[in-house]
């Protein structure tokens, strides 16, 4: 049953990849059909050197690296506030978590038209009560709306495994630091942080390799703009295959993501991997 298993699943990741990996080096735009001549590297020269690709990659950094602080620092706060017992606890974490259920395409468009839209968003309507100017955010700070919408969904799932984490914790290791006069910040710093340290790295690896894709965020708010202020990798191949019809730069603009995504996930593999084996 395993050999079986093994050769369907060879085939499903084997026969996209190589499909992929043609397209890559010929000359294959939809919009000039039968033009399908080799060309061997130049779609990747193309990709790696137009001016699309640098302002992606750092789009793509600013945005992983900006969710996962925020994700991180906010979660581990959350963590600890609803660690204590109060009235309505449930509910509260059940609200604090449900976030990161909502489609992704779903939370932009509210977001957008709800929450950040400059003449009927919230936010609007509470820079107006306190008299001052309404924020067009998506034309002003394009970057940091899509940060926010982003972090928005992302945090609960730090939430929901650092909350778990916290369960874990030995209560009477805390009572007894209490007992030495240790105070909040000091208990939080010296047995609380470092019992996180373990969950914390599990968030970073996982939401790094999700959030190096983020796409619908993107496409639904401001679609890669204004210019490239908002494009990442995955909506610039999207805008080459789709908008410009180019499938072979589309293509090459893919395998490059993707090495850069197991270049990314090797590190982190060998960093938090290391992290876990050494605290096991």
């Amino acid at each position: 049953m395993v050999s079986p298993s093994v050769l369907v699943l060879l085939v499903w990741m084997a026969v996209p990849l190589a499909m992929t990996l043609y397209f890559s080096l010929i000359r294959y735009n939809l919009l000039y059909p039968g033009d399908n001549d080799f060309v061997g590297l130049e779609n990747f020269t193309f990709f790696l050197t137009d001016e699309g690709f640098s302002a992606g990659m750092t789009n793509t950094l600013l945005l992983v690296c900006s969710v996962l602080i925020i994700s991180v620092v906010v979660g581990v706060l959350i963590a600890v506030l609803v660690d204590t017992p109060f009235w309505g606890r449930g509910i509260v974490r059940v609200l604090l978590i449900s976030p990161f259920f909502i489609m992704p395409t779903v939370s932009a468009l509210v977001w957008k038209n709800l929450l950040l839209h400059p003449v009927s968003g919230v936010f609007a309507a509470v820079w107006r009560f306190f008299g001052a100017q309404p924020i067009d955010w998506f034309s002003t700070y394009p970057m940091e709306a899509i940060i926010m919408i982003v972090s928005w969904q992302w945090v609960p799932f730090a939430v929901l495994l650092l909350m778990t984490a916290m369960q874990s914790l030995d209560q009477e290791q805390k009572d007894a630091a209490r007992l030495d006069g240790a105070g909040p910040v000091s208990i939080f710093w010296h047995i609380t942080l470092p019992h996180l340290a373990r969950p914390i790295a599990v968030v970073v690896m996982i939401e790094t390799i999700f959030l190096l894709s983020i796409f619908a965020e993107i496409f639904t708010t401001t679609g890669g703009g204004p210019g490239y202020e908002t494009t990442n990798l995955a909506y610039l191949i999207y805008s080459q295959a789709l908008l410009q019809f180019d499938v072979g730069l589309a293509s090459a603009g893919g395998l490059v993501a993707v090495l850069l995504a197991n270049v990314a996930a090797f590190i982190l593999i060998r960093m938090i991997g290391k992290n876990l084996t050494d605290k096991a």
